[in-house]
C-alpha cells in the first residue's frame, strides 16, 4: 500500500536528502500536517529566553531526525533546545541524576532503568492529566499508561514517563512473489499460520528461517518469539506478572509459551537447515533464505529493523513484505503487539520541561518525524498519511490496531536473566532440552 504524500514542498525537501539540524524542513501551513496543533501550542507557550536541555539515545543520522522535530518546538516556544547524547547513555543518565546535574528531559529505551530512577526520587511525576491523555489518545492507551507507570520514592505508583517513538516486533517477513507462485495467502490467525506452516511442508517446501546467532548475545531472537507467544496464549496481566517475577519463570504459562516456540523451531521439517541449525545460524543471515531461488524458506519472524540485513537492492513491498504475527482466533486475547521504544521523562522540573511533555501531546510533534523516517506512533490523532514510506505506514497501522501493547519482556527483567540466562536457555531449548528444564534453570537464576 503506497502513501499519497501530501506535503508538497516537504516532499522535495526529503528527496534532496537529510536536512541540516534544526532546519524546519516542512514549511508551516503547507501540506497535510496538523498545523492548528502547532499554532495552538505556540499561543499557549511562551518560553523566550529559556533553555531546555534534553539527553537522549539518538546519535548520527537519528540525531538529525530528532533535531528536525525539535526545530518546531523551538519555533513555537522561543526556547533554545540543547540536545545531547552519549555512546553509554544508560550509564551517563545515572551518573548525571545522582550527581545532581541532570538534563531537564531525558529520553531512554529502558523502562526498567527509568523505574529505578523514579524509585530513588530522581524523576518528576507527570500527573493524572497526562495519564488520562495517553489512555484516551493512544491506541491501546491503557498499555501505554502501564508502561510509563512506576513506584516513586514513597512507593506510590504514578505516571513518570511518556512513550514517544515506538518500534514493532510482531512481524512476519515474506516474499510476495514466492507466496503468489505457491498460491499461499497471508494468514489472518495463528491457526491459519500453523496450517500454512504445515501446508508448505506438504508441498515440499520449508516454511521458516530462524537464526539465534548473535555473538555474545546469541539466543535473544528466541526471547522475542516467546514474548510474542506469551501475549497470544496468556492475558496481558499474566505477561506483566512474568516479566516482574510475580509468577515464577517456570510457571506453566511460561513453559507453555516456550513449547509454542518449539512447535515452530524444533521441527526439522519446519526450519531451513533443520532444528540443529537454529542456534548456529546468525540472525543477520537467517532472512536471506527468503530471497534464494528456489526459496530456502517462506517466512521469517523478526522486528522492524531486519530489512537492514536483506540483500542489497531488495525493494520493500515488491521483493519483501510483512504481515502481523497473528493472534489465536480461539483465545479471545485481541490483537496484542510486542515492541519497544523510547520514553521521555522529567529529571529537572520547570516550565520548559512541562511544555515539552505538552508538546508530545500535539499531532505535529509526531507528524514531523513520521514524515521523515524511522518513526512509529500509536497517537490516533496524528495523520498516518504522512508516513514517509508505505512500509512505515503499514507498521503504523499495526500499532494503531493493537488492543494491547507490551514492551520487550527481556528488557524488563533483571539483566542476569533478560540478557543472560533467558538467552542461553533458549539456545539449550532448541538444542534439545525440554521447556520445563530450561524454565527451571532460568527461574533458579533470578536474583533473590
Amino acid at each position: 500500500m503506497y502513501v499519497k504524500y501530501l506535503a508538497g514542498a516537504a516532499a522535495l525537501a526529503l528527496a534532496a536528502g537529510a536536512a541540516d539540524a534544526r532546519d524546519m524542513i516542512f514549511p508551516v501551513g503547507e501540506g497535510a500536517f496538523n498545523w492548528k496543533s502547532f499554532d495552538d501550542f505556540k499561543a499557549a507557550h511562551d518560553l523566550k529566553g529559556q533553555t531546555l536541555t534534553i539527553f537522549g539515545p539518538w546519535r548520527g543520522e537519528d540525531q538529525v531526525l530528532v533535531d528536525n522535530m525539535l526545530a518546531y518546538f523551538e519555533a513555537a516556544t522561543g526556547a533554545t533546545v540543547n540536545y545531547s547524547s552519549s555512546e553509554n547513555y544508560e550509564q551517563q543518565i545515572v551518573i548525571d541524576t545522582q550527581a545532581g546535574s541532570p538534563p531537564d528531559i531525558a529520553i531512554l529505551p529502558q523502562p526498567g532503568l527509568i523505574a529505578d530512577l523514579a524509585a530513588k526520587g530522581l524523576v518528576t511525576p507527570l500527573g493524572q492529566e497526562t495519564a488520562d491523555w495517553l489512555k484516551e489518545n493512544y491506541a491501546a492507551g491503557e498499555s501505554w499508561v502501564k508502561l510509563g507507570t512506576y513506584k516513586g520514592a514513597d512507593g506510590t505508583p504514578q505516571l513518570f514517563a511518556f512513550p514517544y517513538k515506538i518500534d514493532v516486533k510482531s512481524l512476519v517477513w515474506y516474499s510476495p512473489d514466492n507466496f503468489e507462485d505457491a498460491g499461499y495467502e497471508v494468514p489472518q490467525t495463528m491457526e491459519d499460520l500453523k496450517a500454512l506452516t504445515e501446508q508448505i511442508v506438504a508441498d515440499g517446501g520449508t516454511p521458516w528461517c530462524i537464526g539465534l546467532g548473535s555473538g555474545g548475545a546469541t539466543g535473544w531472537p528466541a526471547t522475542d518469539w516467546v514474548e510474542d507467544l506469551m501475549l497470544r496464549t496468556q492475558s496481558p496481566d499474566t505477561y506483566d506478572q512474568w516479566t516482574s517475577h510475580g509468577i515464577p519463570f517456570n510457571d506453566p504459562a511460561v513453559v507453555g509459551a516456550i513449547d509454542e516456540f518449539g512447535w515452530f523451531a524444533k521441527n526439522d521439517t519446519f526450519v531451513a537447515g533443520g532444528s540443529k541449525a537454529v542456534a548456529s545460524t546468525d540472525f543477520r543471515d537467517s532472512p536471506k533464505g527468503l530471497f534464494t531461488s528456489p526459496p530456502q524458506c517462506y517466512m521469517h519472524r523478526q522486528a522492524s529493523f531486519i530489512p537492514s540485513f536483506f540483500p542489497e537492492g531488495t525493494k520493500m513491498g515488491v521483493d519483501a513484505d510483512f504481515f502481523y504475527f497473528p493472534a489465536y482466533a480461539g483465545k479471545d486475547l485481541g490483537k496484542p503487539v510486542l515492541g519497544a521504544g523510547t520514553l521521555a521523562f522529567i529529571t529537572k522540573d520547570g516550565a520548559a520541561s512541562r511544555a515539552f511533555i505538552d508538546w508530545l501531546e500535539t499531532p505535529i510533534a509526531h507528524e514531523v518525524w513520521m514524515a521523515q523516517k524511522s518513526f512509529l506512533s500509536p497517537y490516533k490523532g496524528a495523520n498516518a498519511e504522512l508516513y514517509a514510506d508505505p512500509t512505515m505506514k503499514k507498521m503504523g497501522e499495526i500499532l494503531l490496531s493493537a488492543d494491547t501493547f507490551r514492551f520487550d519482556g527481556s528488557d524488563l527483567m533483571p539483566g542476569a536473566v533478560g540478557a543472560g540466562t533467558f538467552w542461553t536457555g533458549m539456545v539449550d531449548f532448541v538444542g534439545g532440552k525440554s521447556a520445563q528444564d530450561v524454565a527451571n534453570t532460568i527461574e533458579a537464576s533470578w536474583p533473590k
